[in-house]
């Protein structure tokens, strides 16, 4: 008979298998078909990604079809939040191998100038091993605020070198959620010499992301790449074109292994620049080697086709490298250039503002003709010296100021031609302001015209960082200095000094306005706008801000006076050198704050602007030489070898004692 505890223990373990089976059945039961879709979906999300797919930046030309800015490829290190360590141990070695490999020295290559916006500021040698920990940290947050998703690849490093991206690639089973993109990089092929036309790009700016993110009808992502500065800025929904979707299966260690459906991007429009690059080369050229001849530190040529506004070259130094921070500037270069004095980001030729010196003199001759306080005959003594009586004692003659002409022995008596060619201070001290029985034009008609010309206000030019210029009143004045406006402060916004201040592209558009008969026109940068496929998507037409008020003959009377000082006045060096066309010009030397020479003189600024062929132009030119000096000494020859290119004329041949 067997024994009864020994069956009981049998039937004790059957039962047990038995309930094991039950259990295992109910619990594969609910896996597979009551929860069956929700872990199949779990699992599918772990396994496919629906992701965004950049669309090609549009590529730039200058108005020949030369490229100025392309796509290349380059190598990012990218994050996958949904894929990164959840313990914090784990994420901390991660964030020292990652470390090691971006510190890793690359023949020709500077450590960490490839981190996005996180490069330390520690001590040279220290390793900045924060800078990945605080990068990621930031993905973290920005997943948890729901800017991107926790399945969306986001860039940690770019423009990283190809062995280091290798190395990354070979480590990827230590590098949970990091890996290896290949993303299309900005090359301003150019650099220095088109950064202040072209800008960069870079990452969406902190307190920005909210507006691109919720910009209605916009696809923006909190880590694209945007336009900054420049044209990357304003044509910024031109070049950007239009994301695709691709839906992949990834494996464990989020590499792409499968392509399961894709809706292509669409590439940026293309922009056909109103530039010409060759002359924009000729003009740096010829500016730097002006500027280093008298010592200057800052400078600008723009020349534009008076008949439409079409900018052609436009040259701000000092200038920087854009392709710096295309890649992801390194925090010792930015800050290199934010705090330089001489302002290199600063795009001088729009954005500063300078005494316009004699150029302006072109304004009141134009307003006193049209006005009618001058004719083209009148004439005004120059003795070299104007004693103008003061306004509240006027019969104490030792309370007279004296206003000097820049010929302190005088020009004598100054006729309309004259005094342009000559550029005579006194003739436009009294044309402007007036003096004893000769009533000049005064405050409120002087500003009022020069705002007709330009003046005062932004040209509209599609360029961020447009300064407006400064044309004074008596109530700017009481406001700014507590003073009341007298006489002599319209003596010297007649001749350009003062209070009045312009920007190197005002000056040019009066030039402009003067060269081809009264039109005012805005600025414009870009021919063109292409599609991918070469078709024209629209062309841009010239735009007239208005018509000065001055009428064609008045008009006529300041173009002659012009080719005057260029034929026999200040300019003539114009003529001289550059025989084979009829131009145009004045010269400007304005005074600014500053150390006095031996003779008490202030050091100046020198300008020249001029147009060509006088009969019908084709090109203005201004030059702009910072504590440059004399306008007619130093600005004359930059505009010389300018001309002399875009008419193609032979160089001069060199005499023996050259």
């Amino acid at each position: 008979m067997s024994d009864p505890r020994k069956a009981m223990r049998v039937t004790a373990v059957q039962i047990g298998f038995v309930l094991a089976f039950l259990f295992l059945s109910i619990r594969l039961w609910s896996l597979q078909i009551g929860r069956g879709e929700q872990y199949i979906n779990l699992a599918d999300r772990n396994r496919f990604r629906l992701t965004t797919v950049d669309a090609p930046r549009g590529v730039i030309y200058d108005r020949n079809g030369t490229i100025l800015v392309r796509n290349v490829p380059s190598f990012s290190l990218s994050i996958v939040p949904a894929s990164l360590p959840n313990d914090p141990q784990e994420l901390d070695e991660l964030c020292d191998r990652l470390t090691a490999i971006l510190a890793a020295p690359i023949a020709g290559q500077s450590p960490w100038s490839w981190l996005i916006g996180t490069v330390s500021a520690a001590a040279e040698g220290d390793p900045p091993a924060i800078d990945v920990r605080k990068r990621i940290a930031e993905i973290q947050d920005q997943v948890k605020q729901g800017k991107i998703s926790r399945y969306a690849a986001v860039p940690l490093a770019v423009n990283v070198p190809r062995d280091m991206a290798f190395i990354a690639e070979e480590r990827h089973l230590d590098l949970p959620g990091v890996i290896v993109e290949i993303k299309p990089r900005r090359d301003y092929l150019y650099g220095p010499l088109l950064a202040h036309w072209l800008g960069y790009v870079g990452a969406i700016p902190a307190n920005q992301v909210q507006a691109y993110l919720t910009a209605e009808g916009e696809d923006y992502e909190a880590n694209d790449q945007v336009g900054l500065t420049g044209v990357e800025l304003t044509f910024e929904q031109v070049l950007r074109g239009t994301k695709g979707k691709k839906h992949v299966e990834v494996d464990a260690f989020e590499r792409e292994i499968r392509i399961l459906a894709t809706k292509p991007a669409q590439p940026g429009d293309n922009l056909i620049l109103t530039l010409d690059v060759e002359l924009q080369r000729v003009a740096e050229e010829a500016l730097r080697a002006r500027m280093e001849k008298v010592g200057s530190s800052s400078g600008v040529v723009i020349a534009m086709n008076p008949q439409n506004g079409e900018i052609l070259a436009m040259v701000s130094l000092p200038t920087y490298d854009n392709n710096l921070f295309s890649g992801g500037i390194s925090l010792a270069d930015y800050q290199a250039l934010v705090n330089d004095p001489l302002s290199p980001l600063l795009n001088h030729a729009i954005g500063g503002e300078y005494p316009p010196g004699s150029t302006f003199k072109i304004v009141p001759a134009a307003a006193a003709l049209q006005e009618g306080v001058i004719t083209p005959n009148t004439q005004l003594y120059c003795g070299g010296i104007l004693w103008l009586p003061n306004e509240f004692m006027p019969d104490d003659p030792t309370k007279a100021q004296p206003f000097y002409c820049w010929v302190h022995s005088g020009h004598g008596t100054v006729n309309l031609a004259a005094s342009l060619a000559y550029s005579c201070d006194i003739y436009y001290y009294q044309v402007g302001g007036g003096f004893q029985d000769f009533k000049g034009l005064g405050l409120e008609r002087l500003t009022r015209y020069a705002r007709e010309f330009g003046f005062g206000a932004r040209t509209g030019i599609a360029l961020p960082g447009e300064a407006a210029g400064l044309v004074p009143t008596e109530r700017w004045k009481r406001e700014n200095w507590d003073m009341n406006w007298v006489t002599g402060d319209t003596y010297n916004i007649s001749i350009g000094q003062g209070y009045i201040l312009s920007t190197p592209l005002q000056l040019l558009n009066a030039f402009a306005t003067i060269a081809n008969g009264g039109t005012l026109y805005r600025p414009q940068v870009v021919h063109q706008i292409l599609d991918v496929d070469g078709n024209v998507v629209q062309t841009t037409h010239p735009e007239v801000i208005r018509q000065v008020p001055i009428s064609p003959q008045n008009i006529e009377l300041v173009r002659s006076g012009m080719r005057a000082a260029a034929t026999w006045g200040t300019a003539r060096l114009l003529d001289q050198s550059l025989p084979e066309i009829h131009a145009a010009g004045k010269t400007g030397t304005a005074e600014f704050p500053g150390e006095r020479d031996k003779e008490g003189n202030l050091p100046t600024h020198a300008w020249f602007g001029a147009f060509a062929p006088y009969e019908n132009p084709e090109i203005a030119v201004v030059v702009f030489i910072a504590g440059g000096g004399q306008g007619a000494v130093e600005g004359v020859p930059v505009a010389i070898e300018i001309l002399r290119h875009y008419f193609q004329l032979p160089e001069p041949t060199p005499t023996p004692e050259q």
